[in-house]
């Protein structure tokens, strides 16, 4: 049974046909006004974030060069073009308003609730939301209100990446300052939590300078809030809720709310829906594997010719498996990554390595023989390609490497109006195009 115990209150967002999902207003069944325990909304901010797994899943890997579809149209993600708009229902429009309306659910809280704890959750919900969107599109409109206004678009306007940025890095900051981590157990934000993914919106932001600090004290603070390596990779994914996970977006098919109730990815990152075909593992991936003699994670990952194997990262809990968003592998590659990039030393060099033998040796893989920093960022991004496959990830370390690094990994140049996705065209059109279009789309 899940941990979280989701309850859907009358202030569910309501979708219009006139409205975006940016600004829905709260039910008048339930006005936010008439409530005083706001437990309730803070759960569907919550239980919307279920809503982004899938498409943030697909996204960060099928989009790179780790999978790949098969059937059209959604090979289009291997085109890099406009053709991947045709997707908007399938992908962008659920992840979209998932998120948004998760926002909306935690500015309510934010705004109404006397609970500090709610609302630092809340904040790191908020700052959840915004970090997947403004990764996804660039761009993106920032409401910080329980109850926009109808007649005022002005929120509708996109605003630029930094700003979005600068808005999560607040709410993460206020959350890290009221949190705890007494719900780590529970699967609720926690202080580690807000600071592992500040630490990783920094990274994302290229601040390596800002992010080790964050990076370091979810490391160095691990072990006294439970969070640990597990000695063997596949049991990170066995069960919900380990001791590796820092947080993750607890999936229940019981629970249904207006886009993907649960996350379907499973089904196709072993060849079990017709998106894409039996093994959608690309070629480049495997042989990535191979050439670092990683048995261990391939074995964990991969579900080839389609032979079931419970010991894959997706195995026979289906729909029901977690969204990990964060867990200590990846935050000790990125604080290893921070490390490296932060100074060109011998000492900083050996500290970076230190950290990530610790992912590798897990891995049953020996110390890392890169010497120069160059040699030392390689190998910490070929690192969390190989940790981190199929968990929605690829894609958002290529973009935030550059076009370069793009091009050269996925074999092709590829335009950067691509890097992030297209903006759904039913918010465009219900913003009456104050919301606009990415470029090339």
């Amino acid at each position: 049974m899940k941990k979280i115990n989701i309850l859907l209150l009358g202030l569910v967002l309501v979708v219009s046909a006139c409205s975006t999902d940016l600004d829905q207003s709260p039910s008048n069944l339930y006005e936010a006004s008439a409530l005083t325990d706001f437990e309730g909304v803070l759960n569907s901010a919550y239980n919307y974030q279920t809503g982004s797994a899938t498409p943030m899943a697909v996204m960060g890997d099928f989009r790179s060069d780790n999978t790949q579809f098969d059937e059209s149209p959604h090979n289009s993600f291997a085109s890099f073009n406009g053709d991947v708009s045709s997707m908007e229902g399938d992908f962008f429009q659920p992840f979209y308003a998932a998120l948004y309306k998760s926002i909306l659910s935690a500015n309510v809280v934010i705004e109404n609730s006397s609970s500090a704890t709610h609302i630092g959750e809340a904040k790191f919900l908020r700052a959840l939301a915004y970090f997947k969107l403004v990764k996804a599109f660039g761009d993106v409109p920032v409401n910080l209100s329980a109850s926009p206004s109808l007649i005022d678009t002005s929120i509708l306007k996109r605003q630029p990446v930094a700003d979005v940025y600068s808005q999560i890095v607040s709410d993460l900051t206020d959350a890290i300052a009221t949190l705890d981590n007494s719900g780590l157990s529970s699967g609720r934000a926690s202080k580690i939590a807000a600071q592992g993914l500040l630490g990783k919106a920094y990274v994302q932001m290229n601040d390596f300078g800002s992010a080790e600090t964050h990076l370091a004290a979810v490391v160095n603070g691990a072990t006294a809030t439970g969070i640990e390596l597990l000695s063997t990779f596949s049991d990170v994914f066995a069960t919900d809720l380990n001791s590796e996970i820092i947080f993750a977006t607890q999936i229940s098919g019981s629970i249904a709310i207006s886009e993907y109730s649960g996350t379907t990815f499973p089904l196709w990152s072993n060849g079990g829906d017709t998106k894409s075909d039996e093994d959608p593992i690309t070629a480049d991936l495997i042989a990535a594997f191979d050439a670092a003699g990683d048995t261990t994670r391939k074995n964990a990952t991969m579900n080839l010719l389609g032979v079931s194997d419970l010991g894959v990262k997706y195995g026979s809990r289906g729909a029901e498996q977690d969204f990990i968003e964060l867990r200590l592998a990846d935050v000790i590659l990125l604080y290893a990554e921070a490390l490296n990039e932060n100074a060109d030393t011998p000492a900083a060099r050996t500290s970076a390595l230190a950290e990530l033998n610790k992912v590798r040796n897990r891995a049953g893989l020996a110390n890392s023989t890169a010497s120069t920093q160059a040699d030392v960022r390689t190998a910490i991004l070929n690192e969390r390609r190989l940790e981190l496959a199929l968990e929605g990830q690829r894609w958002f370390d290529l973009v935030r490497k550059g076009e370069a690094y793009v091009n050269a990994e996925m074999g092709k140049t590829i335009n950067p109006n691509y890097h992030v996705f297209p903006i759904p065209s039913s918010e465009i059109t219900a913003s009456e195009n104050v919301i606009t279009q990415n470029a090339g789309y």
